[in-house]
């Protein structure tokens, strides 16, 4: 089952450094799950001026909990990076 997360970002003045200082664990934590099939997508979402303001993953688990256990260990979360977090389920189109 595939499921889209939204994560913002705070918008504190520390808010920038918190992404940065666990970007690197993030990065690395997701390429392990693309290697298991559990990251299909995913990146920056982007303020006017091109700076980073939130993500948005489309994460494959076999369900909501199995999501919400792995989610557990996310930099981004344990952090406070993404101060706003929202899922949802979602199809990802079949285009020949």
């Amino acid at each position: 089952m595939q499921f889209l997360l939204m994560g913002y970002d705070g918008t504190d003045n520390e808010a920038p450094q918190r992404r940065l200082g666990c970007r690197t664990q993030h990065l690395e934590r997701i390429a392990k799950m693309k290697k298991k099939g559990e990251f299909l997508f995913g990146g920056a979402i982007l303020d006017e001026n091109g700076q980073m303001k939130g993500s948005m993953v489309v994460y494959e688990f076999p369900d909501r909990a199995s999501l919400d256990t792995c989610l557990e260990d996310e930099p981004y979360i344990i952090n406070g990076v993404w101060q706003k977090v929202e899922i949802t389920p979602f199809r990802m189109a079949v285009v020949d």
